[in-house]
């Protein structure tokens, strides 16, 4: 098992189970405070939580998505660990809509292919799995629709109609750009604010 992170590894732990078994010792994993913790191809990766500015970029899509949720689901930015067991993936999505269900148990581990709906801010740590791996992962576990949110380049990527073979529709916008949410939310996503707050002048 590898552990990433953008500081010394805090573990070397050597599962042999197989992805139940790294799911075991992702939950007795001890986190530092300010990082959160993935299954990505085979590995406990760890990552620092995001910056202050993506808290209100955050809330914004969750208040405009919110009154178009798909009867008895709801929306949230709170961390929850999703399983994809067929894809040996267990990921904390920043943003993920589900059914109320989904957490009528008493687990720490939510039904991946639950979700109606999952959104990843990129950071530079996380940028190319959330451009890569998670699409394919989502697409495979037919996630109605994911939302990147690309705060390096500043621009929104949503992807829709998932099949085995990947998401079909795929569409862009830059930061400041009204972009269409598909079925089951049919809505448009306005990304005014998004962008990188300007950097305060040194004193």
């Amino acid at each position: 098992m590898t552990l990433m992170a953008e500081r010394p590894v805090i573990s070397d732990i050597e599962p042999s189970g197989g992805f139940e078994e790294l799911l075991e010792v992702l939950d007795e994993l001890q986190v530092p405070d300010g990082y959160k913790a993935e299954i990505i191809r085979g590995s406990i990766v760890v990552t620092p939580w995001s910056k202050a500015y993506y808290f209100d970029v955050l809330e914004l899509v969750c208040d405009q998505l919110r009154p178009h949720l798909p009867e008895g689901h709801r929306i949230s930015a709170n961390p929850f660990l999703y399983v994809f067991p067929g894809s040996e993936r267990a990921y904390g999505p920043d943003i993920h809509a589900a059914h109320r269900s989904v957490s009528r148990h008493t687990s720490n581990h939510l039904d991946g292919e639950a979700l109606s709906f999952v959104a990843e801010l990129t950071s530079p740590s996380t940028r190319k799995d959330d451009l890569t791996d998670k699409v394919e992962v989502y697409a495979k576990a037919g996630v109605p629709v994911y939302l990147i949110l690309d705060m390096q380049e500043e621009q929104a990527i949503v992807y829709g109609s998932p099949s085995a073979k990947g998401y079909e529709d795929r569409s862009t916008k830059p930061f400041g750009e009204k972009i269409h949410i598909p079925a089951p939310f049919d809505c448009m996503l306005d990304t005014t604010g998004f962008q990188r707050p300007p950097t305060p002048p040194a004193k």
